[in-house]
């Protein structure tokens, strides 16, 4: 290859280094000449053995040449160890290529490179003299030159003016470095230079059509938006924007949903398809679209949806056809069309058109809605899916869908159930289409979802009963109530004239022991009927629970776990907490019978706040702030058919004589007196989750929640003798007497009456208050609350305590606003009885 010196125009340059040197040609000749110039000095017999052995030198020497070459080990200066072939290729590549040291000195130019740089008698510009001109021109070229100086890669695409040819206004070039190494450990940078301005050109001209396309596409006489799966609009146009009143620079992609101008029930139908992969599926629909104002705007949608290969839905193609007057269909077609529509589509009745086999034809929004992705149209024709599988009951929607084919009328309404673990209630109509059907249509089926409705008739249902058997129970155990409190007195009677060391009064104890069991039946009873006596106070759960956490590991034993977890800032309630404690031992105890071989009990408290008590769709809880105790297990569970009476009074899975069946019931009662809601979810071999909501109560300023009080010394017993007169007034006899007795035997002058009537007759006759009446609620002729009102009227500083089996709260609503009385449950001792009349006496 030949120097600069004496390289033609156009002509690639390569200042590459050579392994030859000239050097050592002319050492080798100083040699050859200074041989034979001294064999002149020498004797023919001294110069002979030096001349023989200098040919056999030169002769070895050219044999061993002559093999060299043979082998490629020595080669003549004209051959070259490079390739030839990649020589080539890149002195004749379309794009410039020019290698520079890095002291700056061009080792290579190609002839694209000299055909945009070369200069006369070879002086070659090296790419930041060849790039100059505007301040981005230099910041671009001083970009690539330093990634060279450090040996990095770099490309960048310059826009220089005029071009390089000097031809045309201006040109792009698309310029390149790379580190190229050098022998000896030289790095040297390869600069690669192409010009792209036909290649801009092009990319300017489609862009320009791209723009062009989207304005026509924008401004089209026809609606057009594009809805992604998930029911986001990623593209409408500006027409459709019109039409809705919309914004487009405001709304932009994205910002737009599909329920912002659809309704819902059509929305979960467009983005719930199904299609094999690879297939494109198209729906037609005819609704009213929904403006920014609210008003309507009637469509017809062309809805085309691609499928992948992994059978998913891919973005839509939708066009919109605006079904609004003023059109060029005729008016009164298309005025009926969209009444049609409108009525098809908005009814809250699903409705669908079958053929003989039960495969849907035709279907509207909330049958689609109702069972799932549906084709609307009649393009699927015999391969359309059967409305009989939807169903369990396939003899009897069989037998309607075949009178309906047959063009038989009064065909009864069915009531079916839907397939699956959540199938619900649904009720059918099913009529002949007759002889104007089309696509093979023979029936028309009418549906509509009656799950909600039979979840409310069955919740009310169960409402009545346990209403019906709590007023049972409640009246029942008022009355037995009586017969305990005369009990309770006589034994208390005989314990007061017997010593313990009596024989028969270890009996009479039994007696009393017994009787007050009972008592505690009959108090389960009135908790279950709501009807028992509350004593409310500001609790903080979390504490009443880890006071009664020892209580409760006593009664769950060693194999059974207990875990509590509190909710952090749990809010206060207000509860009777005797009544709380016995909630959550009772549900305790059901849940260790529940796990004979052991298990874990977990207790856990939260705050629920309204919008989540919302969505928890608790049967007959409103929303609002609760405060949630949840009792799970890990226990055997319960089946649907004991579930749905768990809470019913004597019911128990228990063998005779382990339960009354009373537990639940009176966790029943608690709950909802304390104005909370129950919840229960238990699957067999589950475990069960009961979860109790009680009301957040926001206490006022001086209220505090209750403390334990600590323990003092037993206190003497106290006087309980007194003086004055007191009316008593029971309709019980048995009552009635024990009472007397106890309250004479105490110093007392006590004024019997068996009935409110009688009692007003005796303050009347006697013409002067007594000091104290003590009477029963619920008594024939007059009752207690009628009974009080008549005697302030006479005397309205009169001290009264009422007695009943009933809860206070139950007839203090028959009373004046904030009438004053004291109150004693049934049954009671007479002890309770004196203590209570001697409190009352002495304010």
């Amino acid at each position: 290859m030949a120097y600069e010196g004496d390289t033609p125009k156009g002509s690639a340059i390569d200042r590459s280094d050579r392994h030859g040197h000239i050097g050592w040609v002319l050492l080798l000749a100083a040699l050859l000449v200074g041989a034979t110039l001294s064999l002149r000095f020498l004797g023919l017999q001294q110069a002979q053995p030096l001349i023989l052995g200098l040919l056999a030198f030169f002769a070895m020497a050219g044999v061993f040449f002559l093999f060299a070459m043979a082998i490629g080990v020595v080669q003549f200066s004209g051959q070259t160890a490079r390739n030839d072939i990649t020589k080539l290729m890149a002195d004749t590549s379309g794009e410039g290529l020019v290698v520079v040291e890095d002291d700056g000195r061009i080792i290579y130019a190609n002839e694209a490179y000299l055909a945009l740089a070369g200069g006369e008698g070879g002086d070659v510009r090296p790419v930041e003299r060849l790039f100059m001109g505007a301040p981005e021109v230099s910041e671009a070229i001083y970009r690539l030159a330093q990634a060279a100086r450090e040996h990095r890669t770099g490309a960048e695409e310059i826009r220089l003016s005029p071009s390089l040819s000097g031809t045309q206004e201006f040109g792009w070039y698309r310029v390149r470095v790379r580190p190229v190494p050098r022998p000896g450990g030289r790095q040297a940078a390869l600069w690669t230079i192409a010009e792209v301005t036909h290649e801009r050109e092009r990319q300017e001209n489609v862009f320009q059509e791209l723009q062009h396309a989207i304005d026509y596409l924008d401004h089209a006489p026809a609606g057009f938006l594009s809805v992604d799966p998930d029911g986001s609009i990623i593209y409408l146009n500006a027409t459709l924007a019109s039409w809705l009143d919309y914004d487009l620079a405001q709304v932009g992609s994205g910002g737009l949903a599909l329920s912002d101008i659809v309704p819902r029930d059509v929305v979960s139908m467009m983005t719930s398809f199904s299609g094999e992969p690879g297939s494109v599926r198209t729906e037609t629909f005819d609704l009213d679209l929904r403006r920014r104002n609210g008003q309507f705007l009637p469509v017809r949608l062309y809805h085309r949806i691609a499928f992948g290969q992994d059978g998913r839905m891919g973005a839509s193609r939708t066009l919109v056809l605006n079904r609004s007057a003023g059109g060029e269909v005729d008016e009164g077609q298309r005025a009926a069309e969209v009444r049609f529509a409108r009525f098809f589509n908005n009814t809250p009745i699903a409705i669908a058109t079958v053929d003989r086999a039960g495969r849907i034809v035709h279907a509207n929004a909330p049958f689609s809605k109702l069972f799932g992705s549906l084709p609307r149209t009649g393009e699927h024709g015999a391969d359309g899916p059967s409305i009989l599988e939807v169903f369990r009951e396939r003899d009897s929607l069989e037998a309607a869908l075949k009178a309906a084919a047959e063009n038989k009328g009064d065909i009864p309404p069915l009531e079916l159930q839907t397939r699956g673990e959540s199938g619900g209630s649904v009720r059918v109509w099913v009529t002949p289409v007759g002889d104007t059907g089309a696509d093979g249509e023979t029936a028309i089926l009418y549906a509509l979802d009656t799950t909600d409705f039979r979840k409310v008739e069955e919740q009310l249902a169960q409402s009545q009963k346990m209403n019906a058997v709590g007023q049972l129970a409640g009246g029942v155990a008022h009355d037995f109530n009586n017969v305990l409190q005369a009990i309770i007195g006589y034994s208390d009677l005989l314990l007061a004239n017997h010593r313990p060391t009596d024989p028969s009064f270890q009996d009479i104890m039994q007696i009393k022991q017994n009787a007050n069991r009972a008592a505690g039946l009959v108090r389960q009873l009135l908790a279950f009927s709501r009807r028992q006596t509350l004593r409310p106070e500001v609790l903080n759960l979390n504490d009443q629970l880890y006071d009664l956490s020892m209580l409760l590991k006593r009664l769950l034993g060693e194999r059974v776990a207990l875990d509590l977890n509190h909710g952090r800032d749990l809010w206060f309630v207000k509860a009777d907490v005797n009544q709380f404690e016995q909630v959550v031992v009772n549900l305790a105890v059901n849940a260790r019978d529940a796990m004979p071989n052991g298990g874990r009990l977990s207790i856990r408290t939260a705050n629920v706040s309204a919008a989540e008590a919302g969505r928890l769709a608790v049967s007959g809880m409103p929303a609002a702030d609760y405060v949630m105790v949840e009792v799970s297990d890990t226990g055997s569970g319960m089946t649907p058919d004991v579930l749905e009476k768990i809470f019913e009074p004597f019911f128990t899975t228990k063998e005779v004589g382990k339960g009354t069946g009373l537990g639940l019931s009176t966790v029943f009662g608690i709950v909802k007196q304390s104005g909370g809601y129950i919840d229960v979810d238990s699957r067999p071999g589950e475990g069960t989750t009961f979860r109790i909501y009680l009301p957040r109560h926001i206490p006022a300023v001086q209220e505090t929640p209750e403390e334990a009080k600590p323990e003092t010394a037993k206190k003497p017993a106290a006087d309980m003798t007194g003086q004055g007169t007191i009316l008593l007034v029971e309709d019980e006899d048995p009552v009635r007497a024990v009472n007397a007795r106890a309250l004479s035997a105490r110093g007392y002058t006590v004024l019997e009456a068996a009935s409110g009537v009688e009692a007003l007759d005796i303050i009347r006759e006697r013409g002067e208050p007594v000091d104290l009446v003590v009477s029963d609620v619920v008594m024939p002729e007059m009752d207690g609350p009628t009974l009080l009102g008549e005697l302030r009227k006479l005397y309205p500083d009169l001290k009264v305590i009422f007695v009943s089996g009933y809860a206070e709260e139950a007839f203090r609503k028959n009373l004046p606003e904030g009438e004053e009385f004291n109150f004693l449950p049934k049954p009671f001792s007479l002890r309770q009885l004196v203590e209570t009349v001697k409190q009352a006496m002495a304010r």
